[in-house]
């Protein structure tokens, strides 16, 4: 099993940045694709990003499209989350999860390991 650990959340005002950073113990990233999900009050989690298990296939929530970057450093057992022009209906507990094997999914019962969460607030 795969230890997940979520940082670089926070509050920012709206336009502005943040990267959020998931480590990995336990096991190799390499063998799983991992994803990005959040987690508003009130709200179901919902799929943010998803990356390959190579970096070379990305896909993205259509609410962050052009402005979330996933990407991951599979010698640093690491996967990021650069989050850019941030407004207030991107608040909410952010987390990082993994899926064993090849294939990309973006629905949260698909991943079996999961983060804490990291909180991002962003201010109008």
């Amino acid at each position: 099993q795969v230890q997940l650990v979520e940082s670089g959340g926070g509050s920012v005002q709206a336009g502005g940045s943040l990267r959020l950073s998931c480590a990995a113990s336990g096991r190799s990233l390499s063998s799983y694709v991992m994803g990005w999900f959040r987690q508003a009050p009130g709200k179901e989690r919902e799929f943010v990003a998803v990356i390959s298990q190579g970096g070379g296939s990305t896909s993205y929530a259509d609410s962050v499209k052009g402005r979330f970057t996933i990407s991951r450093d599979n010698a640093k057992n690491t996967v990021y989350l650069q989050m850019n022009s941030l407004n207030a209906e991107d608040t909410a507990v952010y987390y990082c999860a993994a899926r064993f094997g090849m294939v990309v999914r973006t629905g949260p019962g698909d991943y079996g390991s999961w983060g804490q969460g990291t909180q991002v607030t962003v201010s109008s």
